[in-house]
């Protein structure tokens, strides 16, 4: 799977908060890293909160999205290079000074990179990859996409294709679950029980690992 590089400009205010978390979910669907959606979106939070607070609303900053090596990696710049990030000791009913800590908790590390002109704050979070470019390691998933691999007969997009190679892995997974509800239906089975089935043992198998 190839996971391009990306960042998306914006105003820190707290209204794009929102579109900035759901930027982030959805490219880490594509990413297919669900698990370490919720923890990115903490991250993107606090990152941005942490500018308007520190380095004033309206600032012109860029979230920048990348993995290193297996980690994935979100970073925030912004064009104050004195505001810099500490890490403050606080209580559990203080205000102000947790969303460091809160970061530093959820993260596998963190830190700063000052440019001439700007500073990069980011932090690493850990996933199940087992590289860079591989799927999560789940025997499940290596059996999915064996399956595709076959069903498409070699067929797929060169590296480097980004969403036209997403959607061309979607389509070829729609298209086999079609053909096999055509084989359940021609051998018998009802194919709406079959997917109710394939849905609850899905959501059970999910449930089980979180």
């Amino acid at each position: 799977m190839t996971r391009n590089p990306w960042e998306l400009p914006f105003l820190a205010e707290p209204e794009e908060v929102a579109g900035l978390r759901r930027v982030m979910r959805l490219h880490l669907r594509l990413w297919g890293l669900p698990d370490v959606i919720e923890v990115a979106e903490i991250c993107v939070s606090e990152l941005v909160a942490n500018a308007i607070r520190h380095v004033g609303a309206g600032t012109p900053c860029t979230l920048l999205v990348e993995m290193r090596d297996t980690y994935l990696r979100i970073g925030l710049r912004d064009p104050d290079t004195r505001a810099l990030p500490t890490l403050l000791s606080v209580g559990p009913d203080a205000e102000r000074g947790r969303g460091m800590a809160l970061m530093d908790a959820v993260s596998e590390r963190w830190g700063v990179i000052l440019g001439a002109d700007s500073k990069l704050v980011w932090c690493d979070l850990a996933t199940r990859l087992a590289s860079s470019a591989g799927h999560v390691d789940d025997p499940r998933v290596a059996k999915g996409e064996a399956c595709l691999t076959l069903y498409a007969g070699g067929a797929t997009p060169g590296p480097g294709m980004g969403r036209i190679h997403a959607a061309f892995q979607l389509e070829a997974a729609i298209d086999l679950i079609a053909d096999l509800l055509h084989w359940l239906r021609a051998h018998g089975y009802d194919p709406d029980e079959a997917l109710d089935l394939a849905q609850s043992h899905f959501e059970a198998e999910l449930s089980q690992a979180v």
